[in-house]
């Protein structure tokens, strides 16, 4: 829904093409797009991808297929184009070059010369004295001719900026309200490296201002250097976006950022922060966008279930909350069940199938959806239907054999009572529900025996399982020939048994 009394806004979504596309990227470039949707505005789709030496090819392909995987789509982007572009950063240098030499010009950047070797020098000065670590400022009032001179030579340097050394600077995030710092506690930051690149500094604040942004939402992570990104863009005499830096997730414990070692260990427990494999592991995505909405964002202290539209209706900035949120898989799997359950059987059968058949089942759509509604209350995961419902698909099941023999009941004693089941069932004119339920009803009144051992039997002679969706129902879908062999099959199993 939009909503017309809100001025529509221009949003961007900024990734680096480093790795996976994990959680705290997808809540990111999904609050950007409900907000873009809420306001009748737009969402751009922008690759920050100046950092070469960490860059993973595939990362770009990977990240446009996961937020499409999750419904969220972009109105300009590198593969979509606009009027903005280009929408690469690696593709706009000489942009950022003109920018930074505006910078220098006004006075507010500078050309610096220092190699390596001293910036390290100066380093470890600072160290022993405890101070942290900052530019000490030898190139900052450099002459300009002859810093000129010096780059038109060919001699190596890099860009900073000229921060200014005294008094504060406040900026105004939309979660926390007025921050404001000690100028002296900021360093001369790097914006143009000695390879011509621009940084995230200036690359970024360029391109918000070049693209018309109206909100710029981040992560925490860039708390520390928002002053400077701020003094950057007054620097040019640019309007400021609204500055939103959500708040950063934790590890399930609560305790601590998640690390690449414990983000890989949770995949052995059939969880995981990125994106492709939460989709690998049979989460949908309206589930994920659900969860991942809420870990930073709440309606109100009831309401939990949210389709894509109900959070373009419901969303708002002023409801964040800045405060760090956990990553609980426990909710995700919650989440995941109560989107299982609004699909139709149609719906569910078709979500199920690339996972029988990567599990190697031969199906078939008619009999997914019949099987659908049987298993649907009991999936948390896609890829459990396999695991549920895998015996439908097979030709024969291979029961253990111990387990045709229920808790109260010898070996002979269960034979008997298998035979009996066969007899009748063989004397039916098919197994469907009605017509198969009654007279095993009669039959575990007439053993005296109580159902779940009568029925416990059977089911793991036709399902080779001692869970199961429901026996009769699946009986019925299995067919009378084949629900007869596996009794046969029973049979001979708890034969064996005895003569053993």
């Amino acid at each position: 829904m939009i909503q017309t009394n809100k001025k529509p806004v221009r949003v961007r979504f900024a990734p680096s093409p480093t790795g996976h596309t994990h959680l705290g990227s997808a809540r990111t470039a999904l609050y950007d797009y409900l907000l873009a949707r809420q306001t009748g505005g737009q969402f751009i789709l922008r690759i920050e991808d100046t950092d070469r030496k960490r860059f993973v090819p595939g990362a770009e392909e990977e990240l446009m297929a996961g937020l499409r995987w999750l419904g969220v789509e972009w109105d300009e982007g590198p593969d979509v184009g606009g009027s903005f572009g280009p929408y690469r950063q690696s593709e706009r240098k000489e942009i950022y070059q003109n920018y930074a030499r505006q910078l220098i010009n006004s006075g507010n950047a500078y050309y610096c010369f220092c190699k390596p070797d001293r910036l390290e020098k100066v380093r470890k000065e600072q160290q022993a004295r405890k101070d942290s670590y900052h530019y000490d400022g030898l190139c900052r009032d450099m002459d300009l001719l002859e810093a000129e001179k010096r780059v038109a030579a060919g001699e190596p340097h890099v860009i900073r900026f000229k921060t200014p050394r005294q008094g504060t600077t406040t900026v105004r995030d939309v979660l926390r309200g007025d921050i404001t710092v000690e100028n002296r506690v900021l360093d001369d930051y790097i914006l143009v490296k000695s390879d011509g690149l621009a940084l995230y500094h200036l690359a970024a604040m360029v391109d918000d201002h070049l693209m018309n942004i109206t909100h710029v939402i981040r992560g925490s992570e860039w708390l520390p250097t928002f002053p400077l990104h701020a003094l950057i863009v007054r620097a040019f005499g640019w309007e400021e976006p609204e500055w939103v830096h959500l708040s950063v997730f934790l590890k399930p414990s609560g305790k601590g950022k998640m690390s690449k070692r414990e983000a890989a260990n949770l995949v052995k427990d059939g969880y995981s922060i990125f994106i492709k494999d939460l989709q690998d592991l049979g989460y949908m995505p309206e589930a994920v966008v659900n969860w991942v909405s809420l870990m930073g964002w709440s309606y109100d202290d009831h309401t939990e279930f949210f389709t894509m539209d109900d959070l373009v209706e419901k969303f708002s900035l002023e409801k964040l909350n800045p405060s760090p949120a956990a990553i609980n898989f426990t909710k995700l799997d919650h989440f995941n069940g109560l989107h299982i359950r609004s699909l139709s059987a149609e719906q569910l059968a078709a979500l199920m199938k690339p996972y029988f058949i990567k599990a190697g089942y031969l199906t078939d759509d008619d009999t997914l959806k019949k099987i659908a509604p049987l298993i649907q209350p009991r999936l948390v995961t896609l890829d459990e239907g396999p695991e549920w419902a895998g015996f439908f698909f097979k030709e024969t099941v291979e029961p253990d054999p111990k387990d045709l023999v229920p808790k109260g009941l010898t070996a002979n004693e269960a034979l008997s009572v298998a035979e009996q089941v066969l007899e009748i069932l063989s004397g039916l004119p098919d197994v469907s529900q009605e017509t198969a339920e009654p007279p095993m009803r009669e039959l575990v009144d007439k053993l005296g025996l109580n159902a779940g051992q009568v029925f416990g039997i059977m089911r793991i002679a036709i399902t080779g399982q001692r869970v199961s969706p429901p026996l009769f129902e699946s009986m019925e879908i299995i067919g009378k020939d084949l629900v007869i062999k596996r009794m046969q099959q029973a049979v001979k199993l708890l034969e064996g048994q005895i003569s053993d």
